[in-house]
């Protein structure tokens, strides 16, 4: 169930990253928040899998947790959420799922699971960088919580469907999130 990015974020991320990091904590609060909502999202549109509604409920629970903890992080700074903006990463990755009902969880499973890679990737990747102790050791343990939450998307993929299948198309979409990797400037943003 373990995969690998087909393109890794380049040093210089980290440099943008951390030249904003109070843009940065505002848009990992907004990634957070979100990615509770999906997973309660999923939690409603799929009520007869039991397993994925299991995983979705930990999933958003521990998504909450963490949105709190970087509000307290951005609260000690005297900051305050930002407007909501379209990431244009996750925006061109949706744009990749298939309408059809057969195959739309399968697409939403593996593009999740792909942006959780990317978000253990890059919290890690941060968290190495980072001279605070207390922002390092806090930016590391994400990177390992992404990383079980990656595994769970593509198990539930597995779950639901055969595995030539769930390897064929996590392919395809890793191909094309290299592509849009490629393409998009660095923000001092997660993605």
């Amino acid at each position: 169930m373990e995969y690998e990015l087909r393109v890794q974020t380049a040093p210089e991320w980290v440099d943008v990253a951390k030249s904003d990091f109070n843009a940065f904590l505002q848009d990992h609060a907004a990634c957070e928040r979100k990615a509770a909502a999906l997973a309660m999202s999923m939690v409603q549109h799929y009520p007869d899998k039991p397993d994925l509604i299991r995983g979705m409920i930990d999933l958003a629970m521990e998504e909450m947790a963490h949105f709190r903890e970087v509000m307290k992080i951005m609260l000690d700074r005297g900051l305050q959420q930002a407007n909501d903006e379209k990431d244009p990463y996750i925006r061109a990755l949706l744009k990749l799922i298939r309408k059809d009902g057969r195959t739309y969880l399968l697409d939403r499973l593996l593009i999740f699971s792909i942006v959780e890679k990317r978000g253990h990737e890059r919290f890690h990747l941060l968290g190495e960088s980072l001279d605070d102790a207390k922002m390092k050791d806090f930016y590391l343990r994400l990177a390992k919580a992404e990383n079980r939450h990656y595994t769970l998307f593509v198990k539930l993929a597995h779950q639901y469907y055969g595995q030539q299948e769930v390897q064929d198309r996590l392919d395809e979409l890793l191909d094309a999130e290299a592509e849009i990797v490629k393409q998009l400037p660095f923000r001092a943003a997660v993605h």
